[in-house]
Order: C-alpha cells, then structure tokens, then sequence
C-alpha cells in the first residue's frame, strides 16, 4: 500500500527542528476501509478498493449499500483503487490509517485544482498587456490568432481565452513535515491543489 485519501483542512506555519519556520498543508488522512479486493483472476490485476469520509444513509444508492454490507462496512463519500502486490494481506472491513505514511519523506500529492471559471489569455496563459499610451485599444486582448490567406484557419491547441481550473493536477515531490499518528494529521510543505475539504490522495513520490 502506497497511499493513502485526505481531507484538505488548510495551511499554517510550522517550526521545523532546525528551527526554520515553514508553511505546511494540513491534511487529515484516513482512516479508509478496504471494502473490494480485485485480482489477476478476476480483474486481471490485483488491487484493493478503500472507502473514505463519512456520508449519510439516505445519500447512499442500493448497489453502494450492497458493497459496504458485504465488508460489514459503515457507509463511506469516496471510494478509490490503490493497487497492491499482495491482496492477500488485506481482508475486507480492515482499517487502513495513517500510520502507513511513518517514515516516508517524500510524497506525490495528487487534487482537483480550484475551478476559477471562464477567464481571459492575461490570467489563464499569462500573456502580456497590451499598450497603456493614449489611444491604444489594445490591452488585454490575446492578439493574432492565425495566419494569413494559408493556413487560413487557427490551430487546434492555439491558447485562448476559457475554462480555467477544476483539473486533476499532481505535484511531485513534496516534504512531509510531521505525521501525528494519534489524530491522523500529515502536515506537508507547501501548498496541494485544490479547496479546503476537497480529496486528496498522498502517495509515495515515485521519482526520488
């Protein structure tokens, strides 16, 4: 087991035992429930599927239910894969906490980043204003677009103005600062994408 689901709860600042103050990420991780164990025979490929964050009864649909009755599990909001060598190391109803993370250094935090909308190429791309003299009627606008007679079209890709935020983004290597086994806390340095309360899963950072 690589990884493990978060709660985002916000930032703050830490003292570290250098005696450095840094910003961190607080993050409370688990506990999650295996509540399916998929294999090579069945699936073809072993993995286990863990349930986190509490969810009321009524928001829980019949197939759902059915899954968390079978691991003798209390209903859970999310529901994600982690894949695993061994599923025979994990039974369904165990619990998974956050003590799976003691010792690991290192960490790829993966989110949802904050969806911001519909925004312009200044904000979005990070273009450049136009001129502010007298007369200009050009500031904030994305310039050419195309070319002339040929191609005669604009390219698919071309960085325009649009939908900006609300993507699945992964930040690599970042430093786990403390991990409190007894309230199930990581604090992380720096910031992780996403809003407070959204999910995140911390995994183990892959390229050290």
């Amino acid at each position: 087991m690589n990884g493990i689901l978060a709660k985002k709860i916000g930032m703050t600042q830490v003292f570290e035992e250098t005696g450095n103050l840094v910003p961190v990420t607080v993050l409370q991780a688990g506990p999650m429930v295996v509540v399916q164990k998929k294999t090579v025979e069945t699936d073809g490929y072993n993995a286990i599927v863990v349930g986190f964050g509490e969810i009321n009864e009524k928001n829980v649909n019949k197939p759902r239910k059915g899954q968390f009755k079978k691991a003798n599990a209390s209903y859970k909001r999310y529901l994600r894969e982690f894949k695993v060598e061994d599923v025979e190391k994990y039974n369904l109803g165990d619990e998974i906490t956050v003590e799976i993370m003691d010792g690991v250094e290192f960490v790829d935090v993966i989110g949802t980043s904050k969806g911001k909308g519909t925004q312009g190429v200044i904000k979005r791309h990070g273009f450049g204003r136009g001129r502010e003299s007298h007369g200009s009627k050009f500031h904030r606008m994305p310039g050419g677009m195309g070319a002339a007679t040929w191609p005669g079209k604009v390219f698919k890709g071309h960085r325009m103005m649009g939908r900006m935020g609300n993507e699945r983004v992964t930040v690599q290597n970042l430093k786990v600062v403390r991990v409190d086994k007894e309230n199930g806390i990581i604090l992380i340095k720096g910031a992780v994408p996403g809003p407070k309360k959204g999910l995140i899963t911390v995994r183990k950072a892959i390229k050290k």
